[in-house]
């Protein structure tokens, strides 16, 4: 192989690795925007993510610094209100915790 050969492989080589590089920045800048939009826009996008994009993505970084909130350690709770399973009336959390601890439980337990 001569120099001008080994040159242009050289530069063929840098253009594809900057072309996937800038393709990369890309994806992740595109999920990290739909980590900071609503669950549903967040879940449509995870749902047509592609399976190697899970090993190339830095996705629990991401993660944390978007849901990262505003809360402290030793902070109070925000007010909250929620609807009961029984009735669907509205209950107001701060009213809970006044007598007893409060546990909440997100998703499914069975």
């Amino acid at each position: 192989m001569n120099g001008t050969t080994k040159r242009r492989l050289r530069r063929w080589i840098f253009g594809v690795a900057a072309f996937c590089f800038a393709g990369w920045l890309c994806l992740v800048g595109y999920v990290n925007w739909a980590m900071h939009q609503s669950p549903e826009v967040f879940g449509h996008v995870m749902a047509r993510m592609p399976k190697p994009a899970y090993f190339v993505l830095p996705f629990e970084t991401l993660w944390m610094r978007a849901r990262k909130g505003q809360l402290n350690i030793g902070d109070t709770a925000p007010a909250l209100t929620v609807k009961k399973l029984e009735d669907h009336s509205a209950t107001d959390l701060a009213s809970l915790w006044a007598d007893r601890p409060v546990v909440l439980v997100f998703g499914s337990y069975t």
